[in-house]
C-alpha cells in the first residue's frame, strides 16, 4: 500500500479503535425517528406554509438557477435586496451574506484583526471561528478564556492591557469573539456584562465585540433577532453572524456591522471573494423564512403536533420549543433524583442541575432562559443514543474530539414539532437505559465477588 494510504488509514484506525471515527448515517435509518438531534428548532422545513410561499416566489422570481459566480462578479437583484432587508430587520448599518456560518466566521476573522492586535474568545467558541483566527495576521495575540466567566474574562483583559501599552493608548484593537448560544452546551453568554467590561476596559473604543448568533436566531429576542436584540445592544457590538440553515430552515448565513467592515471584507475576505455565492434559489428561500418572522404567519408548521392544527405564529412556535425544554427538564430531573442514578452514567451539566435564582454571570432576563440545547452527560453516549434509537428516538452521541475529553454527552435538540408525550419519553426512555446499565454493573460485582469467596 502507498505511504499516503497507509497514513490515512492508520489514522482512520486509531479513531475506530478509541470510538471516535466519524460517520455519515444511513439516511433512510433515520426516517422514522422522532427527531431530537437537527437544528431545525422551529421545525419550519416542515412547515406547509413555508413550503408553499417558497414554491409561490420561486415561480414568479425572474431567476431561480444558481447565481452566475462570486458576487464582485455578479451582484444579483435578489442578494442585494436580501442584505437589505436583513439590515433593517436586525437593526444594523449593513448586512453582507455569506454560503455559510463557517464562511462567514472564516471571513470575518482572517481578514478584520490586524497585525498587533489582540483577539479574546471564549474556549467553547465555534471551529470555525478557530480557523479564522488561524488564517490571520494576528500570530502572537490570540487567548481563550473560561467559557462564559466573567472573572476569567476580566483577569485575561486586564493582563493584556498591562503587558501592551498600544491596547491603552488605542494604537491597537482588541476583540472579544463571543456565541449568544453555544451549541454544545446550550448555555447563553452574559452579553450585557461583557459588553460593559469592554467598554469600561477600553474607553478609547478599541475594543471590539462579535456575536455568533448562529443558534439563536429564530428563537429568542423580537421577532427571532436573537439576544442582541433582546437585549438592546445592536448599536453596542461590532458584528454579529446570523446563519439560515438551522431554525430558519434555510441555507447561508449574513454578517452584520458597519460599511467599513463590509467594504473590508468585500476586499479581503477570501471566503467571500473566491467562491460563487448563494444560488438565487437559496435566497428565495431565506426571504420566505424571514416573511414568517417578520410577519407572523407561521401557520401549521408540523400538522401531526399538538393534537391540533391551531394556527401558530413564529414566536408561538419559539415560546412553545422553550416551554417543550422546560418540560423535559423537568421530567429529567425528577427521575434522576427518583432512581439516583450514578452522574458518570448520566447527568445534567452544573448549570443545568441546579439552575441559580440569581445567576452573577447572567443578567436578570436571561438566568433562567430555557434553551433547545440540553446536553446528557454520560460516559457511554454511544450505547445511549443506540439504545434510544431502537425506541425509536434520534439523540446523538457528541465525544472528543468535538467536545473536550471527559465532557461525553449524547446532545438533544428539541423542536416546536416535537410533543409533550415524545420529549417525556426521552426523558423516561434514558433513565430506563441508565437503571439497566446500574444492574447490570451491580450483577457484575456481586458475581466478581460470589468467585472470591
Amino acid at each position: 500500500m502507498p505511504t499516503l494510504e497507509e497514513k490515512l488509514a492508520s489514522a482512520l484506525n486509531a479513531r475506530e479503535k478509541r470510538q471516535i471515527r466519524r460517520r455519515l448515517s444511513d439516511p433512510k435509518s433515520d426516517e422514522d425517528l422522532v427527531d431530537f438531534h437537527t437544528n431545525d428548532y422551529l421545525s419550519l422545513s416542515t412547515s406547509p406554509d413555508l413550503r408553499a410561499r417558497f414554491l409561490n416566489k420561486l415561480h414568479s422570481a425572474p431567476s431561480v438557477l444558481g447565481s452566475g459566480g462570486s458576487r464582485l462578479l455578479v451582484n444579483g437583484e435578489a442578494h442585494h435586496a436580501l442584505e437589505a432587508r436583513l439590515a433593517k430587520f436586525f437593526n444594523a448599518p449593513t448586512a453582507l451574506l455569506f454560503n455559510s456560518g463557517f464562511d462567514a466566521n472564516v471571513g470575518f476573522f482572517s481578514c478584520i484583526p490586524q497585525p498587533g492586535d489582540a483577539v479574546v474568545y471564549d474556549e467553547y467558541i465555534h471551529a470555525s471561528v478557530h480557523d479564522g483566527f488561524r488564517s490571520s495576521r494576528v500570530k502572537n495575540g490570540i487567548f481563550a478564556f473560561e467559557h462564559n466567566s466573567l472573572n476569567a474574562l476580566g483577569e485575561l483583559l486586564l493582563l493584556l492591557l498591562k503587558e501592551h501599552p498600544s491596547l491603552c493608548s488605542g494604537e491597537q484593537s482588541l476583540f472579544l469573539a463571543v456565541e449568544s448560544l453555544y451549541s454544545m452546551d446550550g448555555t447563553l453568554a452574559p452579553l450585557t456584562q461583557m459588553v460593559e467590561m469592554i467598554e469600561t476596559l477600553f474607553p478609547k473604543g478599541n475594543g471590539y465585540v462579535v456575536v455568533d448568533e448562529a443558534h439563536a436566531t429564530g428563537v429568542y429576542g423580537p421577532q427571532g433577532k436573537g439576544l442582541v436584540a433582546l437585549l438592546g445592544l445592536e448599536r453596542r457590538v461590532l458584528a454579529r453572524l446570523h446563519t439560515f440553515g438551522k431554525a430558519l430552515a434555510g441555507s447561508g448565513a449574513v454578517v452584520l456591522t458597519n460599511t467599513l467592515m463590509r467594504d473590508y471584507m468585500l476586499n479581503y475576505a477570501r471566503s467571500l471573494i473566491y467562491t460563487t455565492s448563494l444560488g438565487y434559489a437559496n435566497v428565495i428561500s431565506v426571504d420566505c423564512s424571514f416573511d414568517l418572522l417578520e410577519d407572523g404567519t407561521a401557520k401549521k408548521v408540523c400538522q401531526f403536533f399538538c393534537c391540533t392544527n391551531s394556527m401558530l405564529t413564529s414566536r408561538q412556535l419559539a415560546t412553545r420549543l422553550l416551554d417543550l425544554s422546560t418540560h423535559f427538564l423537568d421530567t429529567l430531573r425528577t427521575q434522576l433524583a427518583i432512581y439516583s442514578i450514578p452522574t458518570h452514567i448520566l447527568s445534567l451539566p452544573p448549570h443545568i442541575t441546579t439552575p441559580p435564582p440569581d445567576s452573577p454571570t447572567l443578567s436578570p432576563s436571561l438566568s433562567h432562559l430555557p434553551t433547545p440545547i440540553i446536553p446528557i452527560l454520560t460516559s457511554q453516549p454511544r450505547p445511549l443514543s443506540a439504545y434510544l434509537r431502537v425506541k425509536g428516538m434520534n439523540a446523538r452521541p457528541i465525544t472528543w474530539p468535538t467536545v473536550p475529553k471527559g465532557k461525553d454527552r449524547v446532545r438533544v435538540c428539541l423542536h416546536a414539532g416535537n410533543t409533550s408525550e415524545e420529549v417525556e419519553g426521552l426523558a423516561l426512555a434514558m433513565v430506563q437505559w441508565a437503571r439497566e446499565q446500574v444492574r447490570g454493573n451491580e450483577k457484575s460485582e456481586s458475581t466478581t465477588v460470589q468467585s472470591k469467596l
